[in-house]
């Protein structure tokens, strides 16, 4: 009878693998999925397209929001059990997407898939690097790259196929079976870290961080095409900027802040938020600004300009190839800042008169983008968090989501505003502005050149034989196992 309750045998680090790929390609399809439907999705409930715009509206709010308590939730309740209940609501949430019955259901089940996404990549990635130290992270670059770069690069043209030809249901129904899957093997397959807060939950901090993110992210994220002297724009900027200046004035006072901004002093781990910041700043400026240089240019249908930027999935995907090979040799410093110079100057051929006009110069330029400004990203996300402890791995990981969030935003906004008008709704006839917006990026992607310096010159290595007792056996690789990690 005994041998009806033996557990399934899974090696821990072969199950976060497992898992966080899962997971994050669920979170990382369903932030772009969405959008080819919303006209579907509109005519289906009989309600303008302004309405069915509040589904991507409430996911993208609530998955802000979830971001400043992500790290003191796994180190308060465990990584394991935060990490797989995001996960399980997120599954849920999105079968109950599949079945709305009307709008309004869907955009509260979208809001829960917010909320749980911006938990799971912080917790997420707490659970993958607590798994490798530091000297083994490298080998991370294959699996960080196909939820970041692959996934939300999929998601329109998947979105838009799955909705022609079955339904748009079936753009939430998907995500059911992966994510039963990835809960299962978690339950078997994880092992639970629970590090401990220091003192009381940050009240205070709390109230402050949490709606001035989500007030920013709907400001950032629909001034550009609402208009940003529209009421509800205009009022969540300037409420979003307040209360952001007051968290961070809170956070650096207080014994136990809720996001330990300290963080940032460390110079490595400081140099690479900064750097997750200017990076997506840049990638996703032009991403949101090139499609419509493409359509002023060529006068391109709205598709063949979305088409025009996938070579950048092909390109971010060869990147981890490089990471995997060079970092080692060159070390993060060495790597980062040629590849960053060369994507500034990829970004601003983009902008050359001429060069839009041609398809095939467009979709080779996109495919180097994606692997030199790929491989940057890679290198700055695997080899910041050298010199974070495990104790603050958490808080690490989620300040670290909330800076590169933040600066994605910030980098459509800042695109928007050289555009002007506030109205990005068309291409307009003239392309010089949206020249000039390019122009823009490229100039962020140098300035993170600068930042880049501050990088460490050599790549993490092996510890002594006998020091950090928790690490794994070298050699042992993705097939090591190891010991649960319960503290406090």
């Amino acid at each position: 009878m005994s041998g009806l309750l033996i557990r399934p045998r899974i090696r821990p680090r072969v199950a976060v693998v497992l898992v966080y790929t899962a997971a994050m390609c669920m979170n990382g399809l369903d932030s772009t999925i969405v959008n080819p439907a919303l006209y579907t999705i509109a005519g289906d409930f009989g309600r303008p397209l302004s309405a069915a715009n509040t589904v991507e509206t409430a996911f993208l709010v609530a998955l802000a929001v979830g971001l400043p308590v992500a790290g003191w939730l796994g180190d308060r309740f465990g990584t394991k059990r935060v990490f797989l209940g995001a996960l399980t609501a997120f599954t849920i949430a999105s079968a109950v997407c599949g079945l709305a019955p009307d709008l309004n259901t869907l955009v509260v089940a979208r809001a829960v898939q917010g909320l749980a996404g911006g938990l799971l990549t912080p917790v997420g990635m707490t659970l993958l690097f607590r798994a490798f130290p530091p000297h083994e992270r490298m080998k991370l670059a294959k699996v960080l790259i196909v939820p970041t770069a692959l996934m939300p690069a999929l998601g329109p043209p998947l979105g838009g196929l799955l909705t022609e030809h079955l339904s748009w249901h079936w753009l939430f129904f998907v995500n059911v079976p992966i994510g039963t899957a990835a809960v299962l093997l978690g339950v078997f397959g994880l092992r639970e870290h629970v590090e401990g807060p220091e003192g009381k939950f940050d009240t205070v901090g709390f109230w402050l961080a949490t709606p001035a993110l989500g007030l920013l992210t709907y400001a950032l994220g629909f001034g550009p095409s609402q208009g940003w002297t529209r009421p509800a724009v205009a009022v969540s900027a300037a409420l979003g900027s307040v209360l952001l200046v007051a968290a961070v004035l809170h956070q650096v006072r207080a014994n136990t802040p809720l996001l330990k901004l300290r963080l940032l002093a460390d110079r490595v781990y400081g140099s690479a938020s900064a750097l997750a910041g200017v990076t997506a700043a840049g990638l996703m400026g032009v991403l949101f600004v090139f499609p419509l240089l493409y359509q002023a240019s060529l006068g391109a249908s709205a598709l063949d300009a979305g088409l025009s930027v996938f070579p950048e999935a092909v390109g971010l995907m060869l990147a981890s190839q490089v990471v995997d090979r060079l970092l080692p040799k060159l070390g993060p410093r060495l790597l980062t800042v040629p590849a960053l110079l060369v994507a500034a100057a990829v970004f601003a051929t983009l902008a050359i008169p001429g060069v839009a006009e041609n398809a095939w110069s467009v979709r080779g330029l996109m495919f180097l983008i994606g692997l030199v400004l790929g491989t940057a990203v890679l290198t700055v996300q695997i080899s910041g968090f050298e010199s974070i402890g495990p104790a603050d791995m958490g808080q690490a990981m989620g300040l670290f989501q909330i800076v590169r969030t933040l600066g994605g935003a910030l980098g459509i906004a800042a695109c928007a505003a050289v555009i002007g008008g506030g109205h990005v709704t068309e291409a307009a006839a003239d392309p010089g502005p949206y020249r000039t917006a390019v122009w823009v990026t490229a100039a962020l992607v140098a300035a993170g050149a600068l930042i880049a310096l501050r990088l460490p010159r050599e790549a993490p290595q092996p510890p002594p034989f006998g020091d950090a007792e928790d690490a794994p056996t070298p050699g042992e690789g993705l097939a090591a196992d190891e010991a649960p990690a319960v503290k406090g």
